[in-house]
């Protein structure tokens, strides 16, 4: 065990970098993945082969979801244990800081970072497809809906600021 502290140390250069916790988080999604894979064998479960509209249906709903979790006002109190609002970071975003240390500052960047979430996000359309299809398609189809409706948002305040 003091090895791979020391190795930590060395890592990290002074820095507070949580690499026990990301541990602990790697674990926890290893742990996740491999329990879905024995449950979808031990139920008999097909797995899909995905088309290129599947991919593009769960790529916008990974974007929104991931932004809706990591950045949202509404969904701050989710955050709230692992980070410090700091602001505002543009359109219904905010800005906040990742708090603590070890597994609860691992968490925190977790969860205040879009892309580490995708990952996540995108196991778990994966899972619902296997397990859950249509409800999985539905609720990736709102997301992706959103998204786009986020994107005429920004189109139209683009177009209404050179007026």
């Amino acid at each position: 065990m003091l090895a791979m502290e020391s190795q930590y140390a060395q890592y990290a250069a002074g820095e507070d970098r949580p690499l026990g916790g990301f541990t602990a988080l790697m674990g926890t999604y290893l742990a996740a993945v491999a329990g879905l894979a024995a449950a979808a064998r031990l139920s008999g479960r097909r797995i899909p082969e995905p088309t290129a509209w599947d991919v593009l249906l769960w790529a916008g709903a990974n974007y929104r979801l991931s932004r809706l979790l990591t950045k949202d006002p509404v969904t701050s109190p989710l955050r709230a244990p692992f980070t410090r609002f700091k602001g505002t970071s543009g359109p219904a975003e905010l800005a906040e800081d990742v708090r603590g240390s070890g597994l609860r500052k691992a968490v925190g960047e977790l969860v205040t970072c879009p892309f580490c979430t995708g990952l996540w996000i995108a196991t778990s359309f994966a899972a619902g497809s296997v397990f859950a299809p249509g409800p999985t398609r539905m609720a990736a189809a709102t997301l992706t809906s959103l998204a786009l409706s986020d994107l005429l948002h920004f189109a139209r305040a683009q177009l209404q600021s050179h007026a």
